[in-house]
Parts: C-alpha cells; structure tokens; sequence
C-alpha cells in the first residue's frame, strides 16, 4: 500500500514563483551509471549529457482543484539529469530523472516521500536580492548560488560552457515534459507529466555556484554550460501512469 502511494496517484497544481535552472554538463561515461537502465541519456555532440539544478520558489502546491490556500509554500532545489524515454507504443518521450531534491520545508519532506520517489531531504535556504543580483544560499552546508539578472546588460554564458550560444543552450533548459522513476520489484516505470503555461526564460550571468551534492557524486568536473530564470509560471502534474518495465 505504502509503494503505490508513491506513484503520484493523483494530479497536483502549484505556481512557481521563480525557477532559476542550472545545467552543468558531464561526460556520458559518468553520467550513465547514475541512470537505470530502461532510460537513455540526451546527449549533446555524442559525448555530454547533463545534471540540471533547479532552484524553484514554489508556492499553493495542492492537489488538483483545492484551493489555492490549502497549498504549501516552499523553495525546492532538484537535481535531474535530462534523459530519453521510448514508450511501449513506440513514443520518444524527452524528460528527467531524478538524483535529489531538497527544500526546507518540513512538510514538503514528509508529504514528498510519501507520495513521490524523488528523494527529499531538509535544509534551511534563503534568498537575497540587492539590486540586479541575488544570492540563494543554505546555511547548512555552504550550498550557494550568486547571479544578475540585468534585462539592459546581456548575459554571458558561463565560461566552461559547452555551449557556442544561447540558442543552442536552450535546448537544454526545458521546460521537459515528463518525469520518470521506477518500480524495481513490480518492474514497471512510473511516467508523471507535467503541464505549464507562460514558460518564458532569459538568461542569467552567474557569478558563484556551489552544490555540495554535486561534489558527492561521481564527476571529476562537471561543466557549468548554461542558466536561466522563469518567473510567475502555472504548473501542473498529471496523475502518474505507469508502463511495464521492458529492459
């Protein structure tokens, strides 16, 4: 009873209020052991695939059709890495795969891990804005991001990049429609879509980033290639559907 209630067995809606999206590149052959099996990683020029961070201010998260004050506010940060899925109709489905999520929200872990299986864990995390540049940091562990955000200044990709420009960085900020995990002892795979409205990113300058999770796994060094912010977005998450586990 308790492993099906983490199969998103209902529709959820929220806005998120700022979602600044972090992707860093790393080669396939480290990347791949992270990923089970039944996914491919999305790949660029054959060699990189990539871990996206999300820093994301959600607010009013509930199940489809509460009102908007039943929803719980909080800030979430979400490790994926941006994967391919073929359906058992035949379908390329481009989406996620989830490593990790934090927020600091002690009920955001609780109803998180009950009816997902995406990982939450607690840290404190604020934010800061003085003038064109903020600051989200945990005082935890020294996780911190520093950025500007200057619509009259273009932003600079970051100088690892693997990226010639920002229109070919682009394709690796989603939005990506689906989300998927799996149920190793039934072998099926849970497939969540998500829905969204007004998803309009501009690019960002970064000027410090730090993610302790990032420096627990397995990359020798992961290549910061592109960021972006999305304000003031609808979102929504269909009901999770699952499929039989075919490899």
């Amino acid at each position: 009873m308790f492993s099906a209630l983490k199969d998103h067995p209902f529709a959820v809606s929220a806005e998120l209020e700022r979602t600044v999206v972090l992707s860093y590149a790393v080669p396939c052959e480290e990347l791949r052991p992270l990923v089970p099996s039944f996914l491919e990683l999305d790949v660029f020029q054959e060699h990189f695939g990539f871990v996206a961070v999300a820093l994301v201010r959600t607010e009013h998260l509930r199940p489809a059709g509460f009102p908007r004050w039943l929803g719980n506010d909080f800030w979430l940060v979400g490790y994926r890495v941006f994967v391919r899925y073929r359906s058992t109709s035949g379908k390329r489905l481009r989406g996620l795969y989830i490593l990790g999520s934090e927020t600091d929200s002690a009920r955001m872990v609780t109803l998180g891990n009950l009816f997902t299986r995406y990982k939450y864990t607690k840290r404190p995390i604020e934010m800061r804005t003085e003038a064109m540049r903020t600051t989200i940091r945990s005082s935890s562990d020294g996780m911190e991001l520093r950025y500007v955000d200057d619509p009259a200044v273009s932003a600079q990709l970051p100088h690892m990049s693997i990226f010639a420009d920002w229109s070919e960085a682009r394709r690796f900020i989603g939005p990506l429609p689906f989300t998927f995990s799996h149920d190793a002892e039934k072998r099926r795979v849970l497939i969540v879509e998500g829905q969204r409205s007004d998803w309009v990113p501009r690019p960002i300058t970064v000027e410090h980033h730090h993610f302790p999770l990032l420096d627990r796994l397995p990359f020798t060094a992961p290549r910061l290639s592109n960021a972006f912010i999305i304000d003031h977005v609808p979102y929504g998450w269909k009901r999770g559907v699952h499929e039989p586990l075919q490899r």
